[in-house]
């Protein structure tokens, strides 16, 4: 991944101006923010991203008879690799997370519906006839089939279907009493109430459990704790804690070797965690300067383990090379964790040189959603998420698919393989949420601004 452009460091009293407009807003949230605002530093689409762009082209974005409500009523077109097409196969309102059913057909969360989609492909590449599966659903997120089961996670519950015959029967609740906005102590206000559900090779449920707000410490004594991967085992019974420290982990899907990963959606407005200057006069220790927040922390790609903490809200990742400086390199694999300012000054919360490496990242801010795995003509195996783009965020990172090559055990850097959903001017018509590949070998791409499903095939699909 190519390192983002970087603006020298403003003057003291114009980044003290920033911090205080930046610190008005709240904690990105993977519910979809509006669009950020024009910024005439963006120069293209690629630099907004931040990630790899390299053997891309851009191709019109295909749009059939009766698909092209607005915004596809325009022309667009897509940045995808040479060869591959991309056209509109559906269009699903609120179109969210993706699960292909055993019979073929393609189901899609509707989070701000209450329902879940089900489309069938047609014949000799006719568009899908589209149904709703389920309705009356409370924010309905994170779709997976175990055999003729499958698990749909509402904001407060995960409930367990017969599917059969084009329908979901017989539900039963299997893992009630989730928190979201409505639970106890909450008062209404909880950022992250959107749940993703897989279930993992030794037929356990594994559940993100988003935070509460930005940062809201008092996640980890919740009972049951916030921002976790929780762990239900063969059968049923109490979730438990599988990994801690998430803030909020929308991300899941079960990697070649049978581990489960995660990627996350990271922390805003983090305080300068050094006593040193940076672009200006004096020490800056805990003050929010936008140039240092633009890249920190990075979005975290993470493997899960049975214990693992991944530091939030005590700890956050490191990617400068040369910690602190401004115009820093940043590395994106295997970092190191350092203090955060606002909660953990002294390290008395959590010492952050015991957690184990950050595999993997994508930029701060990205707002990594969908993630899966697949095998892709021309870019082997690999992880692939939907990038939602930042919302608070100057330049704006670019919404996309993403790619991470797979080898080993360990992740290449991220490359986009799908682009284009942003302007010049940071403006958007679309947000990728996630990308799954289809028995037909396309990538179906779901996005929840432009409410669409988009089929992007390689050559011959």
């Amino acid at each position: 991944m190519t390192t983002p452009p970087r603006m020298r460091p403003a003057p003291r009293l114009l980044l003290a101006g920033m911090a205080t407009l930046l610190l008005l807003a709240a904690a990105c949230s993977s519910s979809g923010d509006g669009p950020p605002a024009a910024n005439a530093g963006t120069t293209s689409t690629a630099a907004a991203s931040g990630a790899d762009t390299a053997g891309l082209v851009s191709t019109p974005l295909q749009v059939g008879n009766g698909l092209g409500d607005a915004p596809l009523d325009s022309p667009r077109s897509v940045m995808v690799p040479a060869g591959w097409t991309a056209s509109v196969w559906a269009r699903v309102p609120s179109a969210r997370l993706e699960a292909w059913a055993p019979d073929g057909s393609l189901l899609v969360s509707q989070t701000g519906n209450g329902d879940v989609a089900r489309l069938v492909p047609g014949a000799n590449g006719a568009p899908p006839t589209q149904t709703t599966l389920l309705s009356g659903l409370n924010q309905p997120h994170g779709l997976a089939f175990d055999g003729s089961t499958l698990y749909v996670a509402e904001s407060n519950q995960v409930s367990a279907y017969r599917y059969g015959g084009g329908q979901a029967t017989a539900p039963r609740v299997v893992v009630p009493n989730l928190p979201d906005a409505k639970g106890a102590g909450l008062g209404g206000a909880y950022a992250h109430a959107l749940k993703t559900v897989i279930v993992g090779p030794d037929k356990s449920l594994y559940i993100s459990i988003g935070s509460t707000a930005n940062i809201s410490p008092q996640d980890r004594d919740a009972n049951p704790q916030r921002a976790t991967i929780m762990r239900v085992p063969p059968g049923g019974g109490a979730p438990e804690v599988f990994t801690r420290g998430v803030r909020n982990g929308t991300g899941l899907a079960v990697a070649p070797d049978g581990k489960i990963w995660t990627a996350v959606n990271n922390r805003d407005n983090i305080q300068f965690p050094y006593h040193q200057p940076y672009g200006g006069d004096g020490d800056a220790f805990g003050q929010v300067i936008p140039e240092y927040v633009n890249d920190h922390p990075p979005e975290e790609l993470a493997a899960l383990t049975p214990g693992r903490d991944l530091g939030w809200p005590y700890c956050n990742p490191e990617p400068d090379t040369q910690p602190g400086a401004p115009l820093s390199p940043l590395k994106h694999a295997d970092l190191a964790f350092t203090r955060d300012v606002e909660t953990n000054a002294d390290g008395s919360k959590l010492d952050c040189s015991t957690l184990a490496p950050i595999e993997q990242t994508f930029g701060a801010h990205s707002a990594p959603l969908g993630l899966t795995f697949a095998n892709l003509p021309g870019l082997g195996e690999g992880a692939v998420a939907g990038v939602h783009g930042s919302w608070n965020r100057t330049s704006p990172r670019a919404p996309e698919v993403s790619f991470f090559s797979w080898a080993n055990g360990r992740m290449g850097d991220q490359k986009t393989i799908v682009g284009g959903f942003q302007a010049p001017d940071g403006s958007r018509w679309g947000r990728p949420v996630a990308a799954v590949p289809g028995p037909d070998g396309a990538l179906y791409v779901s996005d929840d601004q432009a409410n669409a499903i988009y089929r992007v095939a390689p050559p011959g699909k």
